[in-house]
């Protein structure tokens, strides 16, 4: 895929094969990298998976040696998971599991919605549809999520 830097496309390839092996639930990546391999115009830093909490704990002892023991995620008031994050070669990797959100109803559990597998030279992705992906972004509510969410709107305007 041209639009992904080489450094998203290292990291992908490295951690998808893992995930689809060491998950045994659902599990899927949302956020900017969603997004890019959906065809929006996004820069994407990291990897983000959202899992259940029993494949978090899988993936980290199966990635121990990766993991970043020292990174605390930001909005840990908004958000709240069973988190780890993870080096890799071409791009940090943050693992999610059981990802809630604090809303003004309290903590509720983040469903990502319907599943799409976007293809990366072979290997199967599964991202939220633009529609879900708009959903989430816009209960996120941060600056950077709403930007997201009107590049995945214009997006979805674009095509038929």
């Amino acid at each position: 895929m041209s639009h992904l830097s080489p450094a998203l496309y290292a990291t992908l390839a490295d951690v998808v094969p893992d995930l689809h092996v060491h998950c045994i639930d659902p599990w899927c990546v949302i956020g900017s990298t969603a997004a890019l391999l959906l065809g929006a115009e996004v820069g994407a830093a990291d990897v983000d998976v959202l899992t259940s909490r029993a494949d978090a704990e899988a993936l980290m002892a199966h990635w121990a040696q990766r993991r970043e023991l020292a990174f605390m995620p930001a909005d840990g008031d908004r958000f709240r998971s069973h988190f780890a994050r993870f080096r890799f070669p071409g791009a940090p990797v943050e693992v999610m599991g059981a990802l809630e959100l604090h809303a003004d109803e309290g903590w509720r559990p983040v469903r990502p919605g319907k599943l799409v597998l976007a293809g990366v030279n072979g290997l199967a992705v599964p991202v939220p549809c633009v529609e879900d992906q708009i959903r989430l972004c816009e209960s996120f509510g941060r600056p950077k999520d709403l930007q997201r969410a009107a590049l995945l709107k214009q997006l979805s305007e674009e095509r038929p």
